[in-house]
């Protein structure tokens, strides 16, 4: 089998463009992967179109050799999303070819569903009171677990005033959802060590089931320090882009979760290696998962083989009316609990006239250092 073409589409998500590329062979299968690149769509799309001349001709089914190759093009760098997509497409043939679905060739399942947290859910004003009537509604659609970001532009420093402003909208949350619910505290890399401490202190009488990021997530001395001055779980990992930078992290002694994201890690391969990295010093992973249901569907099918998966992050119930127009074949959360299909590879189909009634958009990005990000508007 041959590579015969390499294609790139993009989604005008409002607060993030979704970027998918197409490997197509000489045997008639396709690949797709997603390569969402947050901050930045067309330096993805562009490396996926350089690196085209250099993957046609290459046997897709060999997934760890095209790799190590685009690795090589590349001077030994990891390629970012735009690689992490490409080997997704190339897994996705090989599951396609075998007749069988993605996790069957990771040993199948050690469980029969992942539970997940819901993300991306509050989309309005920066108020208690939104928040809190947002958090209940996705309760009542089986969540049992939220994650949010309560602390608007904030970088670095914030003042008392804000910081107890930021508390009543955790509060509120809180009192809405009741004690069962789990919360998971978003801090986007935003503070600095001392800050980080104190809000970690403030969020204790809330018991949160982590808080995220609190620091700078590449300065892993800051952010076990953090750890051990709050009596409240810390998570980082997702900026990590090799294995040694997650055995790194977790050589710090005081993390014992970890979420590597698959478009930043090496995609599927790359996250897999977290897992068993992560293994070597009993931690949990839940992967970090900002992007479509296609990546949703992708990260799935790794969970349900691995035995330290702790949960499952997921936008899916949040996302834009169209979705389902584009995406077709991506697992549902069911309350609160998602498992991947049963179809032959990953399982999820594109519809690309469909995609193109929602092109690119240069708003369609979160800057998340100024008034108003909670919104995700974009370009709409």
């Amino acid at each position: 089998m041959k590579i015969t073409d390499v294609k790139t589409l993009v989604v005008g998500n409002p607060w993030k463009n979704w970027i998918y590329v197409k490997l197509e062979t000489d045997e008639d299968i396709y690949g797709w992967g997603e390569c969402t690149g947050g901050l930045t769509t067309a330096s993805e799309q562009g490396m996926v179109a350089e690196l085209r001349s250099r993957l046609i001709g290459l046997n897709p089914m060999n997934v760890t050799g095209t790799m190590d190759f685009v690795r090589k093009t590349l001077f030994l760098t990891s390629g970012g999303s735009a690689a992490s997509g490409i080997e997704m497409a190339c897994w996705d043939i090989i599951a396609k070819k075998a007749g069988v679905p993605l996790w069957q060739l990771f040993g199948g399942k050690v469980r029969q569903k992942i539970r997940c947290y819901a993300n991306g859910w509050y989309q309005g004003p920066r108020c208690p009171e939104a928040f809190a009537d947002r958090a209940q509604e996705i309760v009542s659609m089986g969540y049992t677990a939220l994650k949010f970001d309560p602390f608007g532009k904030a970088y670095k420093f914030m003042t008392r005033d804000e910081e107890l402003f930021a508390m009543k909208i955790v509060r509120a949350v809180r009192n809405a959802v009741g004690d069962n619910v789990d919360l998971m505290i978003e801090a986007h890399d935003r503070f600095n060590q001392t800050e980080a401490i104190r809000i970690g202190q403030m969020l204790e009488e809330f018991h949160p089931f982590w808080y995220e990021t609190p620091v700078l997530s590449d300065n892993f001395d800051r952010i076990n320090e953090v750890a051990r001055r709050v009596r409240v779980p810390v998570i980082a990992g997702e900026r990590t882009s090799t294995v040694r930078s997650i055995t790194k992290l977790l050589s710090g002694g005081a993390i014992d979760i970890v979420n590597p994201e698959i478009l930043g890690c090496g995609g599927i391969t790359g996250l897999l290696d977290c897992f068993a990295a992560a293994r070597g010093f009993d931690a949990y992973v839940a992967p970090h998962n900002a992007q479509s249901p296609f990546c949703t569907a992708v990260n799935v099918h790794i969970d349900i083989t691995q035995p330290n998966l702790l949960i499952q992050e997921c936008f899916d119930d949040s996302s834009v009316s169209w979705t389902d127009d584009v995406l077709s074949g991506y697992p549902k959360v069911v309350n609160g609990f998602i498992e991947p299909g049963d179809a032959p590879g990953i399982g999820v189909e594109i519809n690309e006239q469909e995609a193109l009634k929602h092109p690119y958009g240069d708003k369609n990005f979160l800057w998340m250092f100024e008034d108003g990000w909670e919104k995700r508007e974009g370009n709409h």
